[in-house]
């Protein structure tokens, strides 16, 4: 029984160090942190809108906008590394379908900067 359980002793070190670290983590910001919010720093951030507002509110599309290229690029960053990684064992035949795929999102790039999605005025 104590030869099994000494297996386990590798498991039980690891989930040790794993929670001290997290705990360690959890507790350095409340250490180190700077205590002095000013109204640069308590202004909203990223969204352009107080978030703390009625959330029927309306705000400018210009956010989708935005979200939605990040999304597009995203997902074209997100399809080329396996490609780029199996490319050798697809042949040609792999390497035209991502020509045509970049084909396709470079085409909707040029309409949304022709569109102004990409001017923030």
């Amino acid at each position: 029984m104590v030869e099994l359980l000494s297996s386990y002793l590798p498991v039980l070190i690891f989930i040790v160090v794993s929670l001290v670290i997290a705990g360690v983590l959890l507790i350095m910001p409340f250490v180190v942190a700077y205590r002095a919010p000013d109204a640069e720093k308590l202004s909203a951030y990223e969204c352009g809108f107080n978030s703390f507002d009625d959330a029927r509110m309306k705000f400018d599309v210009r956010f989708y906008l935005v979200a939605l290229l990040f999304i597009i690029f995203d997902l074209e960053v997100a399809f080329l590394f396996p490609w780029a990684v199996s490319f050798g064992a697809i042949g040609m035949f792999g390497f035209w379908s991502m020509m045509v795929f970049l084909a396709v999102l470079t085409i909707g790039f040029i309409y949304e900067w022709k569109k102004g999605a990409l001017e923030w005025d």
